[in-house]
Formats: structure tokens, sequence, C-alpha cells
């Protein structure tokens, strides 16, 4: 899929609307979110739910999005390896299905996991944002929808990055003299 088209209206799209500001979008009302995923899904958006209302401890996150997501055998099951597989599902290695007009990766109860394990809960909606700027890259789309039943719930910002060094300046000593 490629860009949002500039030369129609996109203020009836959705899709254009979720991911305007950011590709991380929090919901509070189940109906709401139910009927933004719906349009979605019939709008060509593959759509994958994970319930994280039963996630107490980190390796309940990584058994659901292992499983949802077909994550190979050899997944570490940590963070650093939720990236890595994360930028497989956005290569389209597994996960994602090729043809779709993008990925919606749905968290419900994602309250729930926070009060348990708030900085993993952090890190997730972080990498999921990386992952989504790697994605419109290369001209996909990929957006994380957060369901929680508390209504005041927030979050730090996700996807910042830092600013870095060119390939050929990488290493300190490239720089030296």
């Amino acid at each position: 899929m490629a860009a949002f088209d500039a030369d129609t209206d996109l203020s009836h799209d959705r899709a254009y609307r979720l991911m305007a500001n950011t590709p991380v979008t929090l919901f509070w009302r189940r109906e709401i979110l139910d009927d933004t995923t719906a349009w979605l899904a019939a709008h060509g958006y593959q759509v994958t739910t994970l319930d994280a209302a039963g996630w107490w401890t980190e390796e309940d996150l990584h058994r659901a999005v292992a499983a949802a997501l077909s994550f190979p055998d050899c997944y570490g099951r940590n963070l650093a390896a939720l990236n890595d597989c994360m930028r497989d599902v956005v290569n389209q290695r597994y996960g994602w299905a090729a043809g779709t007009t993008g990925l919606v990766l749905v968290l419900t109860g994602y309250d729930a996991f926070a009060r348990h394990r708030p900085r993993h809960a952090h890190v997730v909606l972080d990498i999921m944002a990386d992952r989504s700027r790697a994605a419109a890259l290369l001209g996909r789309r990929l957006m994380c929808l957060v369901q929680s039943d508390d209504r005041q719930i927030t979050f730090e910002p996700v996807g910042a990055t830092a600013v870095g060094w060119n390939e050929a300046e990488w290493l300190d000593a490239s720089r030296a003299s």
C-alpha cells in the first residue's frame, strides 16, 4: 500500500485520521474500537486482536504476541527480541499477510497489563511506534490500537528517535582527527 493520496479528501479516511499524529491510539469505549476495527477490516486492513487483560507477566505478553503474529520458535521472549521480530513482521516474513492495506494490532484491556508491568507496557507501545515508522518507509501501514478500561490512562510519548551519526561516521574512530 502506498502513502495516503494527498489529492483525495482524507477527512473520512479513518486510517489516515488515526495515523496522522501517532501510530498508537488509545480507546476507552469498546463500541468505538469495534466500529473502527470494522471500518479498517472493510478497507482491507488485517486486524489482529490480543486481549492484554490477562497479561500479568512479561512471559504472558510474549506468549500471546508470538502466537498471534506467528513468531518463529527461536523467538527470545524479551523486549529486544520483540523489536527484532516486529522488523520481520514489517517485512511480511510472518504475521502480516501480503496484499493487505495494512496491519492493525489491537491490544484490549491494556490498562491491566500496564498496572502489572508499566515499563514493559510502555516499551511495547514504543516498539510498535518505531516499527510503524519503518513500515511507512516501505509503503506499508502499521498501527496499534490500545483499548483501556481506565479512562484516565496515559503513557509517555512513543516513537521518539535519537539524532544519529551518518553511516560513514557512525563509529567514534571514524570521527577522530
